[in-house]
């Protein structure tokens, strides 16, 4: 059984705007391969793969008095991860 520690989180209300200028960096620094995230005084750094798996999903909840949309946006890899592909020798 695996066990899931978490390393960084954040929840905040954003402005659309910055939270768009927000992603474009994001997007800058994962195509740099490496990621530094800042919340106060917790502070992560992630090094990323050149391959990692992206998954988009959106849900909708509807309750009594309002009706909630998310986007989950979530990039995966794994540490053993390596660059390449699978050859024969």
């Amino acid at each position: 059984m695996s066990k899931k520690n978490v390393l960084f989180r954040s929840e905040e209300w954003k402005p659309r705007e910055s939270a768009a200028a927000f992603l474009r960096e994001l997007a800058d620094r994962l195509e740099e391969g490496e990621v530094t995230l800042m919340h106060g005084e917790e502070e992560v750094t992630l090094m990323l793969p050149e391959t990692v798996e992206l998954e988009i999903e959106v849900t909708e909840k509807v309750k009594k008095r309002k009706t909630e949309q998310e986007l989950e946006i979530e990039i995966e890899w794994t540490k053993e991860q390596t660059e390449g592909s699978v050859t024969l020798g």
